[in-house]
């Protein structure tokens, strides 16, 4: 018996050793050994590059409000721990200075830092896999030569042993983030191609509104692997809605909606919030409008998730009279006429780019609720934009009970021509948990766990 226990260890180290080992060997495959000169005073590339640091979005992820652009620290929240972003700065200890191009790419495109280790898939390395070497040699000109150095650490995790380890990543990369090429769909004209590029590749749309499997990879990186691509999802707590043409999707935007939303934020129904206001702020309002409209036009000739329904019956609006008649017909509408119809109006149309309408607002009739219970616990703010002359935000309501918002949101959510289903007390306590467990951003000076 004890013989057979020394051979099951002895396996076991020989077994890890070999899935060590293996890792390494991926990782040396999987680089770069690009001989490739990138000039970083070529004034010309860098300026291209900027706009492609826009496109790509890499300011929100890598900045923290009120700290350095690019410094890191912004924490980003999964179901095992946290994970900061790095500093990409051009500083030579704390940043990316000391990076060759070659070092760069295998960073942006394939997930290996400097050193040889994997990084974590909040990273979006498998989008940014499809980006044409002129595109990253202009992004690596932009960084050295523009952003301004910050000698702040990059923050490790708070992942617990043994699943902070790194090198099981490099079997995961070989699994689900294989080196790969941007193809145009199929029959695709210049401006449909345009469109699906920048949602693929740099503007990694999928990273949050594809839903992941059980690895954390994006179950679909195009829609050429399935019909998860863009079907939605749940990242930091926020429901990313479908960008497919059903009911609970994009089926009610037209393609000059979807447009003025990635500008500014809002149309006169909807407002952006969460994650996707940072987007706004940060990446598309600086996109031209040909690549605006590029995406819209990509984004409206999706087709519908398979199974889910295509277009909402029609429904006659019964609340409004109801509310203006002062006839309050559940907890919910007392509640509502209590603390929420001085901005959303009892018709629920709100105010035009001023208070988003809660009537036929996609948002609000997703099938899954947690961006609704998250805005209605935190609040939030509209994104600056160039069109607005303010940006409105809305408070927080956690001092209500989970019964009060459990009633109100479900009161909001079957209201008007609205059709959603019901919500639990125990899906407000759970995003109430979620939101009191956040860990904070690190800022310049900061400290974590």
């Amino acid at each position: 018996m004890k013989k057979f226990g020394i051979k099951a260890v002895v396996a076991l180290l020989v077994l890890a050793g070999g899935a060590i080992g293996g890792a390494q060997v991926l990782t040396a495959h999987r680089k770069t050994e690009t001989t490739a000169s990138v000039d970083p005073q070529d004034r010309r590339l860098a300026e291209v590059g900027a706009y492609i640091a826009r496109t790509a979005d890499c300011v929100a992820c890598h900045s923290v409000p009120g700290d350095k652009p690019f410094a890191g620290g912004l924490a980003m929240q999964t179901p095992v721990g946290t994970i900061y972003s790095s500093n990409i700065t051009p500083d030579k200890t704390a940043g990316i200075g000391a990076y060759s191009y070659a070092d760069f790419k295998n960073a942006v495109q394939y997930g290996i830092r400097k050193d040889g280790t994997p990084l974590y898939p909040a990273m979006p390395y498998p989008s940014y896999a499809i980006m044409p070497d002129a595109d990253v040699q202009a992004l690596y000109a932009y960084f050295m030569a523009d952003v301004k150095p910050d000698s702040k650490p990059s923050a490790d995790s708070t992942i617990p042993w043994p699943l902070n380890m790194r090198w099981p990543m490099a079997w995961w990369q070989a699994l689900f983030a294989a080196k790969r090429q941007f193809a145009a769909p199929t029959g695709a004209d210049e401006m449909l191609t345009r469109g699906a590029y920048l949602v693929e590749g740099p503007g990694h749309c999928g990273a949050c509104h594809t839903p992941r499997g059980l690895a954390y990879q994006e179950k679909a990186l195009s829609m050429a692997d399935g019909d998860a691509f863009l079907s939605g999802a749940v990242i930091d707590g926020w429901r990313a809605k479908s960008l497919r043409g059903e009911a609970q999707g994009l089926q009610s935007w037209t393609a000059a909606d979807i447009a003025l939303f990635l500008k500014t934020g809002r149309t006169d129904k909807v407002a952006a919030f969460g994650a996707m206001a940072d987007v706004v702020e940060h990446s598309t309002r600086h996109f031209s409008d040909n690549d605006l409209a590029s995406i819209a036009a990509y984004l409206k000739q999706l087709p519908p998730v398979q199974g889910k329904l295509p277009v909402f019956a029609a429904k006659a609006d019964t609340t409004t009279a109801a509310l203006l008649d002062g006839r309050y017909d559940s907890r919910g509408a007392v509640i509502y006429m209590e603390q929420c119809v001085v901005c959303h109006r009892a018709d629920g149309q709100g105010m035009p780019r001023i208070f988003p309408a809660l009537a036929g607002n996609s948002a609000i009739f997703a099938q899954n609720p947690q961006s609704i219970i998250q805005i209605t616990l935190e609040g939030g703010k509209m994104p600056a934009n160039d069109h607005d002359a303010m940006a409105f935000a809305m408070p927080g309501f956690n001092h209500l009970s989970d019964r009060d918002i459990t009633d109100v949101i479900n009161f909001i959510r079957t209201a008007w021509t609205n059709q959603a289903p019901a919500i639990a007390d125990g899906d407000v306590a759970h995003i109430r948990d979620f939101l009191a467990g956040k860990k904070p951003n690190i800022v310049s000076g900061g400290k974590h766990e």
